[in-house]
């Protein structure tokens, strides 16, 4: 058993982010139970090394079990093998959810006071085991496998990056959309802009490639991906509506892209619902497998896509400013 606990700004396109994650690590794996923002999931430490590319979330690890009373939590305690799961000294750190339903003021001293008893060692400042109790409607208690720092994401933010400008993902965000793409080994985005999402891939040890209309975007997304150190892209400038030809011989696993929502001059000239329409159609003639984009709600996206002959599988919603709603869509060919 595995825990994941999401962020709390996109927690559906969080949950969705962790699935698909699960679903590529093992058919078998999947979300058993959601407790806010807390999801106990069905799954190994297999799972490990794809939870580690997930963008929207603090932390994950392994869950030992699960209680429906202080009673009940302290009770298993007293049965779990803590030897088979604590490496030198540990603490108990509790997060009390909005949905608290447990009077838990004092759960980390008494369940601190039941491991210790077992000749494990408290540090309270630098423990090497970090025992997680969580309560929500029901308490749950883990070992922290990784918590993902704000910093990194922060210091790859559009206005930290050589080459800015002020529209683009989140790298939270971007790194979920290549998550929710499915991508194993590669990702395109042919909207690639100041190469956000393609910074999140090729963190993730994926190859990238990236495509443009403007000249100065393809040559600043390559400063931007060199800063960074991601080395395995190919980036060219081209039109996003005509990928076949951009790749004649190329068929991508995953396609992860944010189109613009500008005016007239940042969309080639056209109007942006033919811009939507020619590109989602040249996405599926070089696509075998996963689409994550997004839209404006405005846009119809789902009609247009399935005259095509997308599948289309989740849609997330977010407001992010007065004059835009969007939602981001996963696809599939």
């Amino acid at each position: 058993m595995l825990y994941v606990e999401i962020l709390g700004n996109l927690p559906e396109m969080a949950q969705g982010e962790v699935r698909a994650l699960l679903e590529m690590a093992s058919p078998e794996f999947r979300i058993i139970e959601r407790d806010y923002l807390f999801l106990a999931l069905k799954g190994d430490k297999k799972a490990f090394p794809l939870l580690n590319r997930l963008g929207l979330a603090h932390e994950y690890g392994e869950l030992l079990f699960s209680a429906k009373s202080l009673e009940e939590l302290y009770s298993k305690a007293e049965n779990v093998k803590w030897k088979n799961y604590i490496r030198g000294t540990f603490k108990v750190d509790r997060e009390t959810m909005v949905n608290c339903s447990h009077l838990v003021e004092n759960v980390e001293k008494k369940l601190g006071a039941i491991i210790s008893k077992r000749g494990f060692k408290v540090n309270l400042s630098s423990p090497e085991t970090l025992i997680r109790v969580y309560c929500g409607k029901k308490l749950w208690v883990g070992i922290r496998e990784r918590f993902f720092k704000a910093k990194p994401f922060n210091e790859r933010k559009a206005d930290q990056r050589p080459f800015y400008k002020p529209i683009a993902l989140p790298p939270r965000v971007a790194r979920a959309m290549v998550n929710l793409a499915r991508a194993k080994k590669e990702v395109l985005d042919p909207f690639m802009g100041t190469g956000g999402i393609l910074i999140e891939a090729g963190l993730m040890g994926l190859k990238v490639y990236g495509v443009d209309l403007r000249r100065d975007m393809v040559e600043g997304a390559k400063r931007n991906l060199e800063h960074y150190g991601v080395k395995n892209y190919v980036l060219k400038q081209g039109d996003a509506t005509k990928l076949r030809e951009l790749f004649p011989d190329k068929t991508f696993e995953a396609v992860a892209t944010d189109p613009p929502y500008g005016s007239s001059a940042t969309l080639g000239g056209r109007k942006r619902e033919e811009l939507y329409k020619k590109a989602l159609s040249s996405i599926y003639d070089v696509l075998d497998g996963y689409l994550s984009i997004a839209f404006p709600a405005q846009f119809n996206a789902e009609i247009v896509a399935e005259k095509i002959g997308f599948e289309v599988l989740e849609k997330y919603y977010q407001r992010v400013h007065s004059s835009l709603d969007r939602y981001f869509y996963v696809m599939r060919t």
